[in-house]
């Protein structure tokens, strides 16, 4: 594998004798660029979009952002993530998503797509650099992309190839061991009708945790790297090929709870969590007419997860007072392949009467390996190696195929208000085949590398393979209220299959669960205004859902803190209300100001809890958890064409509940300052950035159990945010960079 580093130099060597650009003058023009939203069905200027959507330039993700799509979540209004990973993986849009996936089957309800390849539920892959743009879609997507979204739909965008040959090398440097690596190269290849673009980078961080027991500063370390690699070939007007191709290989530690909520962890075992994913797309887009266009879309994508902890989050000397042996720990292993196809044939034109038809197929599966181990003896007892323990192997494979066909028709009722109907039916089918093991006894101690235990004691299969049919779609009115404003108002039904339950111990009624369907209502505000000066977005929402899936635990045994019953069951009903709106404004050719806002309410009703002696216990009403009130950020810009650049954001979120019953725990509002300070020339770039400046402690994740022994009495355990950092930033550009 070609290292970064490398790259850089064969990169420095080939384009330094490039001719440097003047800087772009867009960088100091009093208009803000027009936003075109691609992850739609037809790429269209956010204006005429009747949906709620926020779309971050390239731009934005190189001035707020550093490496991952968790630096520049607090711009998007009402998207927010669950801790308990090292990197975000699991979404919350108007707080509907999974808050974790420690047993069952993959069924999220927020959609992830990189350059159209399907990363639903693995968004640790989401590394930002060279990505060029983030479109943000909330609420049900059942018609507006080819995948279906329940709560909303995450896409992004590698850059596109040069019109020009360009390179550029990247290096980064700051504290906690922090330094990353990077370098593109790009143009055209004029003899093919074509241009290429190709991105590498590696990301280091230590961390932010000290391990006490182990003395060691890296237990939570991130080590990163990304390749990212764009062929597009357009030999007429009429057709355009788009190849794809991504690497990203997450290596990271996972050491991130202590027992006194402090940075200061004292766990045996820490845990990993890597992912290595390879993912390719082709997108062919053909002109049969001026006006008519076939699309077709194949994706394919291979992952390779790791994910372990510490169980009991300390080690023999922390526990040796309070019991005589006390030792969990959790491993977990998963292989995941998703293939994908899509065709769409329709008008391109977004005037007049326009119609579209559209097949999508995608296949998705996973082998899981979970391993849990541990051993609780009360203190005073002697050793015994069978007695109390706990040794659980769940071994699985799974199988899940969407077929679906959607179509959409649109036209003009006058010269300004413009309809569209949208219509889809899919039907999922999946299978699956699993064991758990449960064993007596091992032959060593517990450790990372633990051997199997060597006694079993009981096996039990599971061979499941429901299926559903499900339908959604949409009616829309979009306004135009002169050249630069428009209004619209919106119903849509989304959907999201039902599955079933692994966890041992649940009633046979809980067994599986119910396909969820919501009733969205919308209604919105778009403006770009002052010759383009000035963008405003706002729209206010309500969402009923069906038969909501909701998805709690119990801890079937106080003494293990990794016995825990994960399951999904259907709330009677629920729903979700609110606000999001954005504004930008270009208060002159160096200032632009940027605020976001959403505002959030959610209830369930009627879900029936189990306890833990296996019988249904209460029916439970009360808000989602992971869903705060209210997020709002607020952002000011200063870019000189003499080259000084300066940005300050400000973003904040109220509270919410840490999970689900029997998790009654919340966290407390917080705000974070970030800043960055530079100067930049057509030849180079240099910049000081500083995040959480006011070094604020709050929460990402939390959990509410019992866990030191010997009394095991519940306590809230949370995963902190990063502290504040400090980043020096320099990039070196080569060629010109026109598109």
């Amino acid at each position: 594998m070609v290292k970064p580093s490398s790259l850089c130099c064969l990169l420095l060597i080939v384009t330094v004798s490039l001719p440097a650009e003047a800087v772009d003058s867009s960088l100091n023009d009093a208009q803000l660029d027009e936003i075109i939203v691609t992850a739609t069905l037809r790429a269209a200027p956010a204006i005429e979009l009747p949906a709620s959507v926020t779309v971050l330039s390239g731009q934005t993700l190189r001035d707020a952002g550093r490496a991952n799509f968790e630096d520049v979540l607090g711009l998007i209004p009402n998207l927010n993530w669950a801790g308990d990973t090292s990197l975000p993986r699991y979404f919350q849009l108007r707080g509907i998503g999974e808050l974790e996936q420690y047993q069952g089957a993959p069924n999220p309800a927020v959609g992830l797509l990189i350059d159209d390849v399907d990363f639903s539920g693995l968004g640790t892959v989401g590394t930002l650099y060279d990505i060029d743009q983030v479109d943000v879609l909330r609420g049900p997507q059942a018609t507006r992309y080819g995948a279906n979204a329940l709560g909303g739909l995450i896409y992004l965008r590698s850059a596109e190839p040069t019109d020009t040959l360009y390179g550029r090398i990247d290096l980064d440097g700051g504290d906690y061991g922090t330094r990353s690596e990077g370098a593109v190269l790009s143009g055209p290849v004029d003899s093919l009708d074509s241009g290429f673009r190709l991105a590498v980078q590696h990301y280091y961080t230590n961390g932010y945790y000290h391990n006490l027991y182990l003395n060691r500063d890296d237990t939570n370390l991130e080590d990163e790297y990304t390749y990212r690699a764009k062929w597009v070939l357009t030999p007429s007007d009429r057709l355009r090929v788009e190849l794809t191709a991504m690497q990203v290989n997450i290596d990271n530690g996972y050491d991130a709870y202590a027992i006194d909520n402090s940075r200061n962890t004292e766990s045996d075992q820490p845990g990993v969590d890597s992912q290595h994913s390879t993912g390719v797309s082709a997108r062919v887009h053909y002109l049969a007419s001026d006006t008519v266009g076939l699309t077709a879309i194949a994706a394919y994508a291979k992952s390779v997860i790791k994910y372990s902890y510490d169980g009991d989050w300390g080690n023999p000397v922390l526990w040796a007072p309070l019991a005589t042996v006390y030792q969990y720990s959790e491993i977990q292993n998963r292989d995941r392949a998703t293939k994908s196809i899509e065709l769409r044939f329709g008008t391109e034109q977004s005037q007049g009467f326009g119609w579209l038809v559209g097949f999508y197929g995608n296949q998705l599966d996973e082998t899981l390996s979970d391993l849990s181990l541990g051993d609780y003896q009360p203190l005073g007892t002697p050793v015994d190696p069978v007695d109390d323990q706990s040794d659980d192997v769940i071994n699985s494979g799974y199988r899940a195929r969407n077929l679906a066909l959607f179509g959409e028709l649109d036209g003009d009722i006058t010269t300004d208000l413009r309809w569209s109907l949208g219509l889809r039916g899919e039907r999922w089918s999946a299978t699956y085949q699993g064991t758990t093991t449960n064993f007596l006894g091992t032959n060593t101690g517990y450790t990372n590398a633990a051997v199997l235990p060597t006694t079993i004691e009981s096996v039990i299969p599971a061979s499941l393979s429901p299926a559903n049919n499900l339908w959604g779609g949409h009616a829309s009115l979009t306004e135009k209220l002169g050249a630069t404003q428009s209004i619209y108002a919106a119903v849509s039904r989304g959907y999201k299959a039902g599955g079933f339950n692994l966890s041992q111990g649940l009633l046979p009624n809980q067994l599986s669960f119910n396909p969820e369907s919501d009733i969205s209502l919308e209604a919105g505000y778009k403006a770009d205004m002052a010759e383009h000066r000035l963008k405003i977005n706002a729209d206010i929402f309500y969402l009923s859902r069906h038969d909501a899936q909701i998805k709690t635990s119990f801890q079937s045994d106080p003494t293990n803190p990794d016995d825990f019953i994960f399951y999904t069951g259907n709330a009677a009903s629920g729903h979700n209300y609110g606000l999001e709106s954005d504004v930008a404004w270009r208060a002159s050719d160096r200032v632009t100001l940027g605020a976001d806002l959403g505002l959030l309410q959610t209830y369930f009703e009627d879900f029936v809890q189990q306890g833990a002696s296996g019988a249904s216990t209460l029916s439970v009403s009360r808000e989602l958890a992971n869903a705060p009130h209210w997020q709002a950020a607020v952002n000011a810009t200063y870019r000189d064409r003499r080259g000084a650049f300066a940005r300050v954001d400000v973003t904040g979120m109220g509270g919410y509940y840490f999970d689900l019953p029997p998790n009654e725990t919340t966290s407390r509002p917080y705000g974070l300052l970030n800043a960055k300070i530079g100067w930049e020339t057509a030849r180079w770039s240099a910049y000081l950035s500083g995040r959480n400046l006011l070094d604020k402690r709050y929460p990402v994740r939390g959990f509410f159990f019992g866990d030191v022994p010997p009394n095991f009495s519940n306590e809230l355990y949370i995963q902190l945010g990063d502290p504040r950092t400090w980043v020096a930033s320099f990039s070196v550009n080569f060629g010109g960079e026109k598109r």
